[in-house]
């Protein structure tokens, strides 16, 4: 089961709010869809997946003890952290940010 936290939805909405409103380039409201539906879908399989990574700098601890990278292009990855419960086999998505802002919050 994969469960998200208010932080997490948030995320998903900010991330919508951002892509809409990029100014580098107009983006079709279809492809801003569906890039986020591929991250959702990613999200939704986390509790299917055999390996967990371990956080391992600060910032992404604050959010979780796991932490899953999802390269969506040669620009972005989207880091997903989250708690896991092995033995009820939960997943509990914490923060959902970006390899901009994610190098941004390690320093």
């Amino acid at each position: 089961m994969v469960l998200y936290s208010d932080t997490a939805n948030n995320d998903l909405d900010e991330i919508l709010q951002g892509m809409l409103n990029w100014k580098k380039i107009k983006l079709s409201f279809e492809h801003i869809t569906n890039y986020i539906s591929d991250i959702i879908d990613v999200c939704d399989k986390l509790d299917q997946t055999s390996y967990h990574a371990n956080t391992k700098n600060q910032y992404q601890k604050l959010f979780g003890n796991k932490v899953y990278k999802y390269r969506r292009n040669k620009n972005t990855t989207w880091y997903i952290l989250y708690n896991y419960s092995k033995y009820d086999n939960i997943v509990y998505i914490n923060h959902i940010t970006s390899n901009h802002t994610a190098i941004a919050g390690t320093k």
